[in-house]
């Protein structure tokens, strides 16, 4: 057997206490090496209950041959400067959503992991589930006819004062945080050719940042996606599809719980069918995608060159949202 991709964690975020550390765990092909943080105890105690070595500061962790690859888990606005410095290090690259928050970073790193010959890997969990595999197959058999239009949404309800989604120093805001969600999944389902025809955003004064959005995006044929975000909402994860032919649609697509068994409702004429997606963790499902990437990526070139191209043209849609909104609101 090979030997497991070793990990390092950049960042003692809640979500890779949560999930991620727990999903490694699991995962057979992967296993945490280090561990980094801005404060030397939250990495000791990190080490102390999911393995791995305390470190003393990023740059060490980064220094380490022990490490093969890390899992970058920081505030938004330090994705993109610490993907940087983890490729300029030879080292493969996970990092939570979004990867950067404009086109221009996105395309930088992306061209740096190709030049150093690393993996570069925005982590959707979504995208890896057993659901997705699921909508492929039926936009695959045509049962949908010819897709005209998508509507997406991911919404949460008012986070708690002093939440790091209302710091705009950290990359707070809705956009970066849950608008990122249902913008990928329209790339996904409609192609990377999509652009902004019109978008809204919500903006706090008091905070500095925005609260909701909407956006319309439109594919070449003129297919369109409406996409809307927000976290001052009724919480809603859902994606549909629109076909000439049928409509269908998924609920809790983008946190999908790892014992939920989601339903694909497909409706097609006056038939309604319920088609149900085994439960898995998403989580699990990145971490050895990620791990076989890095030990065969020519095993998984057919995975790679899509989620590439769309985590770059994601970032283009952020700044065409941004300027969009800005023409509303003058």
């Amino acid at each position: 057997m090979p030997a497991p991709l070793r990990l390092g964690l950049l960042g003692c975020g809640d979500i890779a206490a949560r999930r991620t550390l727990p999903a490694l765990a699991r995962t057979p092909g992967a296993a945490l090496a280090a561990v980094a943080a801005r404060d030397p105890a939250r990495a000791a105690a990190f080490a102390a209950r999911f393995g791995g070595e305390p470190t003393a500061s990023y740059e060490e962790l980064l220094a380490r041959p022990d490490v093969d690859a890390v899992y970058v888990c920081l505030p938004t606005m330090l994705h993109a400067p610490w993907a940087e410095r983890a490729l300029e290090a030879g080292k493969h690259v996970l990092v939570e959503k979004p990867l950067a928050t404009n086109g221009a970073d996105a395309r930088r790193l992306f061209a740096l992991a190709g030049r150093r010959g690393l993996v570069l890997l925005e982590n959707f969990m979504f995208l890896h589930h057993a659901t997705q595999r699921t909508v492929a197959g039926l936009l695959g058999s045509g049962v949908l006819g010819t897709v005209r239009a998508v509507s997406a949404a991911f919404t949460i309800p008012p986070r708690p004062e002093g939440d790091t989604r209302y710091d705009p120093a950290l990359g707070g805001g809705a956009l970066l945080d849950n608008g990122v969600y249902p913008l990928r999944a329209a790339l996904r389902l409609l192609g990377t050719d999509l652009t902004v025809a019109g978008a809204v955003l919500r903006h706090d004064a008091r905070r500095g940042v925005d609260l909701s959005g909407s956006a319309l995006l439109a594919a070449p044929d003129g297919a369109t996606a409406q996409v809307r975000w927000g976290m001052e909402h009724h919480y809603r994860s859902w994606y549909e599809v629109q076909g000439s032919a049928g409509t269908l649609s998924v609920e809790h697509v983008y946190t999908t719980a790892p014992d939920h068994s989601p339903a694909v409702l497909l409706r097609t004429g006056t038939e309604v069918t319920e088609l149900r997606v085994p439960a898995e963790d998403h989580f699990e499902a990145v971490l050895a995608f990620f791990a076989a990437a890095v030990a065969s990526r020519a095993a998984t070139r057919s995975g790679l060159p899509l989620l590439d191209a769309e985590s770059r043209r994601q970032a283009g849609l952020l700044d065409e949202v941004r300027r969009a909104a800005l023409r509303v609101s003058g």
